[in-house]
Parts: structure tokens; sequence; C-alpha cells
């Protein structure tokens, strides 16, 4: 199977909330996001699958290695050869890709986090470092797009947590702070177990206004010189938003079936956001 096949068959078997973003887009960009994405999902996969840590963290340096060989045009994996594809096209930062393979380490070497200004760290690896390797391929003239960036993936990682917080506990990772735990009275085991509870609601209302924090902050640093080529960005994140939105409605019964966005709302929102980035009135 040659590279192209290989990351594009990753891509559309995540059947990710992105997807619809992804497709927006013009070949050459769409082509790179599906490479950084393949990027994505291989090293995540790489700490999800197995319980050998030694192996494990193996792999990420491996990773590391092939991040090297990106930049200097000899990659050997079949993502990294799109990858190089990629960062041959676009400005993509090394930097960020790395922080990416970090933030997936981080699990290897915790399990909880005591505060949010811990767990910032993390979101910003796993998601905001994304956020800045996606906004080069898009293109963007204001440097506050940055900003946009990294709010925006902070928002979006946070909104993942609040949804897998169930399957997360049960794998023995609780990314929700401690300090909310106890501020709420909820446990660990009372998230694994999915135990729905006043105090459950009243935690993970908290979270969710967290979460609405940074989509504000995010939206507010969105440049609108920039609106037309960031149109994708805006579709993830008015989808995530849609998420948290179902998240709330439904009293943040998220135990058992996973919260999802159905599909016909997916493709409303990608159709609202491309034509507000040429028309004007981003505002939903």
């Amino acid at each position: 199977m040659n590279a192209t096949k290989f990351v594009s068959r990753i891509t559309r078997k995540s059947r990710s909330n992105f997807f619809f973003a992804f497709l927006t887009l013009p070949r050459p960009q769409r082509e790179a996001i599906y490479a950084v994405y393949a990027f994505c999902r291989i090293v995540d996969d790489a700490v999800d699958l197995g319980q050998d840590r030694a192996a494990q963290r193996g792999e990420l340096a491996r990773w590391r290695e092939e991040i090297r060989r990106v930049y200097e045009g000899t990659p050997e994996h079949p993502a990294a050869e799109r990858l190089q594809e990629a960062v041959k096209l676009f400005p993509i930062p090394r930097s960020a890709l790395l922080e990416i393979i970090a933030g997936v380490e981080m699990d290897l070497g915790r399990s909880t986090y005591e505060t949010f200004e811990d767990l910032y760290p993390y979101c910003y690896r796993v998601a905001s470092a994304v956020g800045l390797c996606c906004i080069e391929i898009f293109g963007y003239a204001d440097t506050r797009a940055r900003q946009y960036a990294v709010d925006l993936g902070v928002a979006l990682q946070l909104t993942n947590i609040m949804r897998d917080v169930q399957p997360d506990a049960r794998a023995g990772r609780v990314y929700v702070p401690q300090e909310d735990l106890r501020s709420f009275g909820v446990k660990a085991d009372d998230l694994a177990a999915g135990r729905y509870t006043p105090e459950f609601v009243e935690l993970m209302t908290a979270q969710a206004a967290r979460a609405r924090t940074y989509y504000e902050r995010a939206w507010a640093a969105l440049p609108r010189s920039d609106a037309r080529t960031l149109f994708a960005a805006e579709i993830m994140g008015r989808t995530y938003f849609a998420l948290l939105q179902a998240m709330e409605r439904r009293r943040y019964r998220v135990f058992g079936e996973r919260v999802s966005v159905p599909t016909p709302k997916k493709l409303g929102i990608a159709l609202r956001c491309w034509t507000r980035s040429r028309w004007g009135d981003r505002q939903a």
C-alpha cells in the first residue's frame, strides 16, 4: 500500500468529528491535514495499545527520530513519507509535532492531574499543538491566529475529556482535575462506575463552563481578516461546541452510549462555516 492510501485509510477509519472540515479543503491542504492527522492517530495508538511501557516509550522515541527524518528528507514510515510531503508545502513547525509526542508520552507517566494548571500542558500538547500545525496548512496573515489555535485546542480537549470521562476512568486515567473531584464530592470510582448523581452534574457543569471560556477566548482571538482561510478550523470548533451543547442538554448523561453530533448537524455546521467565511457574520 502506498503512503497516500495508507494515510487516507487511517483518516477515514477514524470517523473523526473533523472529517467534514477536511473535505472542504483544496486537495493539497486536505492531503497535508490527512498526513498530520494520521501521525497523531498512530502516535496516540502507540500508547493505547498494550501494557508494555518500555515498548511504548520505545515507539515514541522511534517517532521522534522519524520526525527528524521527515525534516531531513529521509522518512521510513508510510505516514512519515506523507508528512514529509506536507512539510515541503507548508511551514508545519517541527516543535509542534514533537509537542504532540510529548503529550502522548504524558499518559505513560501519570494518570491524574491535581489542578487545571497541571492539566493545561497536556491539553496544549495533545490538542493545541495539533491546531498550530493545522493553521500553517490553512494559512493566516494575523499572528493572533496562533492564540486562536491554542485556545480552541484546549476547548476541544476539555470537551473530549467530558465526553470520555467514564471510559478514561475505566482505563485508569482521570483527566478531570483532582481538586475539582474533591470540591464536588465525586470520586474516580464514581466516574468508572457511571454513578449519575447531583454531585456529578455539578462537577460536569463546572467543566463545561471552563470549556466554554476557552471557546469564547478562541472566537475572540480569531482574526476577521483570516476567517476565509481558517473556515475549516471553525468547522472543527463549532462541531465540538455542538458536542458540548449536546452534553449540556442531556444534563451530562455521558455514561453508557457515547454522546455524538448527528451527521446531518455536522454537515449543516460545515455549510454555515463555509458560507460565513465567504460572506461574513461568523457568529453562531
